[in-house]
């Protein structure tokens, strides 16, 4: 098999298997799936949140064995914890290292979890989370220095901080610069147009609707673009999810539990003093981590107060995983528990309040936990997959897969650059290619 000398990859974050039927209704999308090969339905990694699956979409990792087991660190108290930004978190190879090795030219825009990775145009997604911070100082000293200046000088215009469309509109026209002046054998692109829209309006609201639109023409000015410069023939274009997306109406709070009980103790105004067990969130399930983890007793102690809240009505809790559990599904290993929440309703750190709160919608967009769709579900919930297609040298036209896990789809990003992506928990999809 003759490799692809370039490889482009756009992330659409949030954009799910059920998204197909409208997709095929839009030009690009149409195009691809038309004239290239897609899998009907991609399992995700538990938790299926951005940060994990990017990460094993780069390195055909489940979680527990790249490390990046969350979208933030633990942190515990912390308002607002830091998040799995920076390269250095990952414990396996990553497709674009083993590109470098290769002596290939790589790029990434907004990609999760490469600040201060060895990328030769890297514009990492961070942001700054302490008071003294700046954006452009924590993206310029995460990243590729010359080549941020130059896309904020172009194009910073088009931005309006985190803020949808306006952030993706930026991202394109990075990335149009980048094809055009760079011409990179690998470029990652991570879009974040329709997560932000599903995470404020709902799953399937029309601003989410309108955002898929807006990433059809995205796809479409990429795919001009290297045309523009010569490149298209010799081009694989791989368009991807990295999980979907549920509608909720009510917050968990476990942490409130565990203070109700004992286990988390608050000082005067308020703030984490002290704890023995604490809830990390994943959003739609989360981690339940023990100061003492060896201890037989403590364990006991949070397993039964969990138990004895599921058994409440409307406790919002599917299930709950014990630490092997856990690890069998690809989770962390560092935890004592999983809790997984049921349909409609998500998991908050918060200490303080009730239990169980009904998300207040005038608060949606303005208190930034406060969402009407989330993910961090477990993978094998009903109509929940994501989604996945390519087209390019050596891809078959026309060609329909069933399912494949998004860990299948580092070794399989590998083999069209011609990398061997070795050791890795998923497997090669050989139906992709002719």
């Amino acid at each position: 098999m003759t490799t692809s000398k370039y490889l482009i990859v756009l992330s659409f974050d949030a954009m799910s298997s059920e998204d197909y039927d409208y997709m095929k209704t839009l030009p690009n999308f149409k195009f691809i799936l038309d004239n290239g090969s897609h899998i009907e339905k991609v399992t995700s990694i538990y938790p299926t949140l951005t940060y994990p699956a990017h990460t094993s979409i780069i390195t055909g990792m489940l979680p527990k064995n790249h490390g990046i087991v969350n979208n933030t660190l633990f942190q515990p108290g912390k308002q607002s914890p830091d998040w799995y930004w920076h390269r250095k978190y990952i414990k396996r190879p990553t497709l674009y290292d083993l590109a470098k090795e290769k002596g290939l030219k790589t790029a990434a825009l907004l990609w999760p979890v490469t600040a201060g990775a060895n990328i030769d145009y890297n514009l990492p997604e961070i942001w700054p989370n302490k008071w003294y911070e700046n954006q452009a100082l924590v993206s310029l000293l995460s990243g590729s220095f010359c080549y941020i200046l130059k896309l904020n000088s172009k194009f910073g215009k088009l931005r309006k901080g985190i803020s949808q469309p306006f952030l993706d509109n930026f991202i394109l026209q990075s990335a149009l610069y980048t094809i055009k002046s760079k011409m990179p054998n690998l470029l990652l692109v991570h879009f974040t147009d329709v997560d932000t829209n599903r995470h404020l309006y709902g799953y399937n609201s029309k601003e989410a609707v309108d955002a898929i639109h807006r990433h059809d023409f995205r796809l479409g000015e990429i795919l001009k673009a290297t045309k523009d410069v010569g490149i298209y023939e010799d081009t694989t274009f791989v368009i991807l999810g990295d999980h979907s997306a549920l509608d909720e109406h009510t917050t968990i709070n476990i942490n409130v539990l565990f203070k109700e009980n004992g286990l988390i103790t608050l000082d005067s105004n308020g703030e984490l003093k002290d704890w023995e067990a604490y809830f990390s969130s994943c959003d739609g399930s989360g981690y339940v981590y023990l100061k003492d983890p060896h201890s037989s007793h403590l364990i006991k102690r949070v397993e039964d107060i969990l138990i004895d809240f599921i058994k409440r009505e409307n406790s919002g809790i599917e299930s709950l995983l014990n630490r092997d559990q856990a690890i069998g599904l690809g989770a962390n290993d560092k935890c004592s528990f999983m809790l997984e929440a049921k349909k409609g309703y998500y998991f908050l750190e918060k200490y303080t309040g009730s239990i169980l709160e009904k998300v207040d919608e005038s608060l949606i967009g303005i208190k930034k936990h406060y969402t009407k769709a989330t993910h961090g579900y477990s993978p094998l919930k009903p109509n929940y997959s994501t989604m996945f297609a390519a087209i390019g040298k050596n891809i078959k036209k026309g060609g329909i897969i069933k399912e494949a896990n998004i860990i299948d789809e580092g070794p399989t990003l590998a083999k069209i650059l011609g990398i061997s992506m070795e050791n890795t928990d998923g497997k090669l999809i050989n139906d992709l290619f002719i």
